[in-house]
């Protein structure tokens, strides 16, 4: 078929992605139902022409069987198939459990070798206050600890990952593979599970700190010591998951949150959980460095309270974010030590999307971290935290997606590297839903066909290089630093219905 396009617009094109099913290998490792799969990619890539797809390799399927025990066999005929049809391949190390938060339709534990020492010692988990435990992710605290067979948590997500590395080699030099995204938490964010929907959690509660497992508590002990304060404690009055933030002693207005104590605690919490993401993705940086092939983070997008003085749900979370201190360029500054990409979310909603009490500000949010991603030279991608099929919620899209509308001289200002969408379901195929996404993908590759040579629009891909130097706190409270973000035109200029 003829390919029709203006070289000058092609540099604002906007890759799209679709999410892959959660369960399409299934928790018994197999590849179920391939013929319907590829029936829905052959209409996603001839019909709407995207670009390729997202999919989670998940740590409880391969390694199910014990330590170093892999089974890729599922996921490579899997691969090959999407390969196959010329798609470009996301693939997320997810080292968390699937079930338990938005949108989980199937239960995918980590493996029961792993949950058996938990069984053993529970603290090896995220725990709250109240001692509650949560199983969807192993705590930072026992990342270098061996207590698996021998290995650490990080010498486990490593050697999952070398050993994608050689089982994926064929379909990493022919360039079918493109992202590796690293899990660093629940639902593979980088962040603490402070909203679990399988504890009570709902939208939108402050959530809890999930330090209190006897490895971070320790950790903490030891920090305060070494501050010369051994008096200090973890926060005994940060309230419970549904609690609003006025309502505790740490969230009020001058609360515990702005005293010296709390201050240190914050720091502290947040450190852990960018060092964590440093040490993991510097592990991935080691295992492939000089493949053709992007590293890339996922940072949750915590909307809701962010109007409100204290970031309550961000604080929680492990983004210690406020008016007067950046709780997210310090990530992108961990990221581009590694040359890695900060993958966002929430890029469909809008302010008005929630009531007035959840004092929730998505627009704002995701300015301020692309913002502060491009600030410090790295590439953001992202996605839609919600299913959404409407024009409001793709016409948002799009405006994040190029902030400033499209250049027709050449590349724009500011433009996302990529955009993957909230996911694949026989719902994107009814009638008017497939034909408003084939518009989407039509405009966020600036009204051009689809391009299968990504050079052509500015994104080819080097040989990963190696670490530039090493995260340090300094790195961190320089970044922490406030300092604005651009502005954002008040609609997009690619409206899906303009």
């Amino acid at each position: 078929m003829a390919v029709n396009y203006n070289e000058k617009l092609l540099l604002n094109y906007v890759p799209v992605y679709v999410m892959l099913p959660l369960g399409v290998v299934n928790v018994e490792n197999v590849f179920a139902d391939p013929e319907t799969l590829e029936t829905q990619l052959k209409r996603l890539k001839e019909e709407a022409g995207i670009d390729g797809v997202m999919v989670d390799v998940w740590w409880g399927i391969i390694e199910s069987k014990g330590p170093k025990q892999y089974d890729w066999t599922a996921y490579k005929t899997l691969f090959q198939l999407i390969a196959s049809l010329g798609l470009k391949i996301q693939a997320i190390m997810s080292f968390h459990q699937c079930g338990g938060n938005v949108g989980d339709v199937v239960t995918i534990p980590i493996p029961k070798w792993v949950r058996d020492v938990g069984d053993i010692d529970p603290d090896i988990y995220y725990t709250n206050r109240k001692g509650t435990r949560d199983i969807e992710y192993l705590t930072i605290g026992v990342d270098n600890v061996p207590l698996f067979a021998g290995r650490t948590a990080v010498e486990m997500y490593s050697d999952y990952m070398s050993s994608f590395k050689e089982n994926m080699a064929d379909l990493l030099e022919a360039g079918s593979i493109v992202d590796i995204e690293v899990g660093l938490g629940p639902a593979g964010e980088l962040r603490y599970p402070s909203y679990p929907q399988s504890q009570g959690w709902v939208f939108p509660g402050i959530g809890e700190f999930q330090c209190y497992d006897k490895y971070l508590k320790k950790d903490f002990k030891e920090a305060a010591a070494k501050a010369g304060h051994p008096e200090w404690e973890l926060p005994e009055d940060a309230g419970e998951y549904n609690d609003k933030p006025e309502e505790t002693g740490f969230f009020k207005r001058n609360g515990t949150y702005v005293s010296e104590e709390g201050k240190f605690f914050l720091t502290w919490y947040s450190n852990k959980l960018i060092f964590h993401g440093d040490q993991i993705i510097g592990e991935a940086n080691k295992i492939f460095a000089g493949l053709k092939v992007n590293l890339a983070a996922k940072v949750s997008g915590i909307h809701w309270l962010y109007n409100h003085h204290s970031h309550a749900a961000e604080l929680t979370a492990g983004y210690y974010n406020l008016f007067k201190r950046d709780g997210y360029r310090p990530i992108a500054r961990m990221l581009s030590k590694h040359y890695g990409i900060l993958n966002f979310t929430c890029l469909e909603m809008r302010d008005t999307d929630n009531t007035a009490e959840a004092l929730s500000a998505p627009q704002e949010l995701v300015q301020e971290v692309l913002s502060k991603a491009w600030k410090e030279g790295i590439e953001v991608a992202g996605e839609n935290a919600l299913e959404t099929y409407g024009a409001k919620g793709y016409n948002q899209i799009l405006l994040n997606a190029r902030p400033n509308g499209v250049n027709p001289n050449g590349k724009p200002k500011l433009r996302m590297y990529g955009f993957t969408y909230l996911r694949l379901s026989d719902t994107v195929f009814q009638e008017n839903n497939f034909e408003l996404f084939k518009k989407l993908v039509r405009k966020m590759h600036a009204d051009q066909d689809y391009c299968g040579d990504a050079a052509k629009y500015g994104h080819e891909i080097v040989p990963l290089k190696t670490a530039n130097s090493q995260l340090t706190v300094e790195d961190i409270a320089d970044a922490a630093q406030p300092s604005g973000a651009f502005k954002w035109d008040s609609e997009t200029d690619m409206k899906v219905d303009g």
